[in-house]
C-alpha cells in the first residue's frame, strides 16, 4: 500500500515524533493514503516552519504483518473520545503499533473544540462531523511498525 508524508523536508528514515502540539492520535509518525492530503500537509508545514521545500515522501507499507492496529472507520463516538483525550493531552500512550482514522482538519477543529468546551454534546458533534469528507491519517507509533515502511521517493512541489 502507498502511503504519503507531507513535510518541508524529505523523510527517508521516519522517526517517532514526540510533538509539542496536541495531535489527534498522539505522538508518532503521521502519514495518509491520500496524496492530495499529503500535499496540503507539505504546504502547511513549509509555511509554518518558514523554511525547506514542499515535500511529499512516498512509502510502500507492507500490510502483511503482526502489528497491533487500532482503526476508526468513521468519526464515531470512540474516535471523538480518542481525539478529544489526545487534544487535551489526557490520553495515556497505549501499546498500539499503528492507529488509523479520519483526520481532524481545519473544518473539523471548530466542531471538536465546541465539543471540548461543552457547546455541543456528543450526538451533535458526531452529526456535524459525519457531513464532512474527512481524509485518513495513519500514525506509526512504534519502531516495530516503522520497520514495515519502505521509502520509495520524494515529490517536491512549487
Amino acid at each position: 500500500m502507498k502511503l504519503y508524508h507531507g513535510s518541508n523536508v524529505t523523510v527517508e528514515k521516519p522517526k517517532i515524533i514526540k510533538s509539542k502540539r496536541n495531535l489527534d492520535f498522539g505522538n508518532g509518525f503521521y502519514l495518509t493514503s491520500d496524496l492530495d492530503q499529503a500535499i496540503k500537509w507539505s504546504f502547511t508545514t513549509t509555511m509554518r516552519r518558514k523554511k525547506g521545500n514542499k515535500s511529499v515522501s512516498v512509502y510502500n507499507y507492507n500490510e502483511n504483518n503482526n502489528l497491533k492496529i487500532l482503526k476508526f472507520d468513521s468519526p464515531n463516538t470512540e474516535w471523538l473520545h480518542f481525539v478529544s483525550l489526545n487534544r487535551k493531552r489526557l490520553y495515556e500512550e497505549n501499546n498500539y503499533d499503528i492507529i488509523i482514522g479520519p483526520v481532524a482538519n481545519d473544518n473539523t477543529m471548530p466542531v471538536i473544540n465546541d465539543y471540548l468546551n461543552n457547546v455541543y454534546n456528543e450526538e451533535e458533534a458526531i452529526k456535524r462531523l459525519l457531513t464532512q469528507n474527512l481524509k485518513d491519517q495513519i500514525v506509526f507509533k512504534t519502531e516495530k511498525a516503522l520497520a514495515y515502511l519502505v521509502f520509495e521517493e520524494v515529490k517536491i512541489y512549487e
